[in-house]
């Protein structure tokens, strides 16, 4: 919570202490010489004296006031010291598209359901720099690492298909995402990819790619998506088709197991969603933090005051009384 306090509280027991000394001191009194002829003048001198008095105690109340160290603290704001790096790298290919991924009695669009649970899992990695690649016909970097979990989402959920592409270049999706780790002090570095075909565009291969990524201290987690073998009904008859059949497993699983991963398989909503649960199982957030309060230190206005006061005090004093 905000609040106002004195560091050096103790201080304050000064403030009686020119009272005590001028009540305890035992200076000789000076005769006083009474001169008939300023009579007139001496109203206006007790007035000023007076004056230099009220001066002089509200000077003394500021210098002690500064001396006390009054300070206001802000809102205390969470820091966690250590942070890890994580990059979300999904596919945008057009295949994204196909309403194969179940979702309660409802089939929906792979992107569509990539959208939900991966906004989910960001929900939940609070401490953590998260980044955003996408990757088609070549990789894009859609949002650098950030503490701003509302901006991945953001930039997650306006994301439309056939924006940058219609192909899949895995490997320029791993390659951009690890450049993003190259001046990154953070102890963990975590990748997770997201496709559902065969890296058949761009100008790194996937594995290549992998062990770039491996060289820079890089996790990689791998999901393929896709439903697989459905039945689908055309007029009077139904056939079985292999909707996953693009999906380049082999590679996916071979990427996660060079750079010490995992390769998961998702054929629908729910899947998806208890991987991303495992990989944050996998991964924990840091519990450890500091806690930190801004503070402002106040001393210096009661002090300016204070010392302009007691200049003002000498000044009427030595000219006036």
């Amino acid at each position: 919570m905000t609040g106002f306090t004195l560091q050096w509280w103790w201080m304050l027991l000064a403030i009686p202490l020119p009272y005590l000394v001028h009540r305890f001191s035992h200076a000789p009194q000076q005769a006083k010489v009474i001169l008939p002829h300023l009579t007139q003048l001496s109203g206006s001198g007790q007035r000023l004296s007076w004056l230099v008095k009220v001066l002089a105690s509200i000077s003394w109340l500021l210098l002690v006031f500064a001396s006390a160290r009054p300070v206001w603290f802000g809102e205390p704001i969470e820091i966690q010291p250590k942070h890890r790096d994580m990059m979300l790298v999904i596919d945008l290919s057009y295949s994204m598209s196909k309403q194969d991924m179940k979702q309660g009695s409802d089939f929906v669009d792979r992107l569509t359901t990539v959208k939900q649970v991966v906004s989910d899992f960001v929900d939940q990695r609070k401490g953590d720099r998260l980044g955003l690649v996408y990757f088609a016909d070549h990789a894009y970097l859609q949002t650098p690492l950030t503490y701003d979990r509302e901006t991945i989402k953001a930039q997650l959920n306006r994301t439309v298909l056939k924006l940058i592409g219609t192909q899949t270049a895995i490997g320029e999706g791993i390659g951009l995402a690890t450049k993003t780790f190259v001046d990154s002090d953070a102890p963990q570095r975590v990748m997770i990819l997201l496709s559902d075909g065969t890296n058949n565009a761009g100008i790194l291969d996937p594995i290549e790619a992998a062990n770039i990524a491996k060289k820079y201290g890089t996790t990689v987690y791998t999901i393929g998506v896709g439903a697989g073998e459905m039945q689908v009904r055309e007029f009077f008859m139904t056939r079985t088709v292999n909707t996953a059949e693009d999906l380049d497993e082999k590679t996916l699983i071979e990427i996660a197991n060079l750079t010490g991963g995992q390769y998961f398989r998702a054929r629908n909503a729910q899947e998806l969603a208890t991987i991303y649960d495992t990989i944050n199982a996998l991964q924990p957030i840091q519990t450890a933090t500091q806690t930190w309060r801004p503070q402002n230190e106040w001393f210096a206005l009661p002090l300016s005051i204070g010392l302009l006061l007691l200049l003002i005090a000498a000044t009427i004093r030595r000219n006036y009384v």
